[in-house]
């Protein structure tokens, strides 16, 4: 009985986990061909703007940017590279840390980030949220953030629980 519902529990967990790996890998690509379609910018520099965009002004830390993107500190420091070239970001030294750098949006970058945003609220509308009601959109949100909790949050929860 116990292998069962073993069997059954790992089935739910590479049945969730497939799905999740699916939607990520059909949706990247379609916003990204949408965006570089209609802005000629790709997705990963539109991230980039997004948190720049967000950040209110305020420099960010490369390897703070890289982090929010989910990007390695080689790749953000290419795309942050390739971005500089094209005037949408500015890249300045750190004066107490000559290994670390600040990364700036430009006015140019602020521009082409408020002509992307609605392109990439209405692919994300159109291929994922439109599909779902507020409910599922709640249950997505509340499911992936308790994923993830840091892991000392994990822990603490486990810890918690009657054996």
């Amino acid at each position: 009985m116990a292998a069962t519902r073993n069997s059954r529990r790992r089935h739910l967990e590479t049945s969730a986990w497939g799905a999740l790996l699916q939607v990520h890998a059909r949706l990247v690509p379609e916003l990204d061909g949408d965006l570089k379609r209609t802005t000629g910018l790709p997705l990963a520099w539109y991230d980039v703007l997004l948190e720049l965009a967000g950040a209110s002004g305020t420099a960010l830390r490369m390897s703070d940017l890289g982090e929010r993107v989910v990007l390695s500190r080689t790749r953000v420091s290419r795309l942050v590279a390739e971005m500089e070239t094209h005037g949408l970001v500015q890249r300045d030294a750190n004066p107490d840390d000559r290994r670390s750098a600040f990364v700036t949006i430009t006015d140019a970058g602020r521009r082409r980030y408020r002509e992307a945003a609605p392109i990439y609220l209405r692919g994300i509308a159109e291929r994922f949220a439109d599909r779902l009601d507020d409910e599922e959109l709640r249950a997505i949100t509340a499911v992936l953030q308790k994923v993830l909790e840091p892991a000392a949050a994990t822990d603490d929860r486990a810890g918690s629980r009657p054996t």
